[in-house]
């Protein structure tokens, strides 16, 4: 009912907000760090974005070793 859906939409905005502060702070430090450290001109490779999404790939693929490596190991229910 309506009081669900309520509740609902204040969680949802609850973890929603922090998140994507959390997500824009992380694509403007490159730009700050470049800003203090190098200033303007200086070159740097890679943006917010693409850091995120290295990072991401990078979680996935240690995930899906140790996925590997426990199932190399498993010896099921019935055995």
């Amino acid at each position: 009912g309506r009081p669900t859906a309520e509740y609902l939409s204040y969680v949802l905005n609850r973890i929603t907000w922090p998140g994507s502060l959390y997500l824009a702070l992380i694509a403007l430090v490159p730009t700050m760090a470049l800003a203090g450290f190098g200033g303007a001109n200086a070159n740097f490779p890679f943006g917010g974005t693409s850091i995120l999404i290295i990072v991401g790939v990078g979680l996935e693929t240690v995930k899906q070793i140790e996925s590997q490596l426990q199932q190399r190991n498993y010896e099921g229910f019935l055995r």
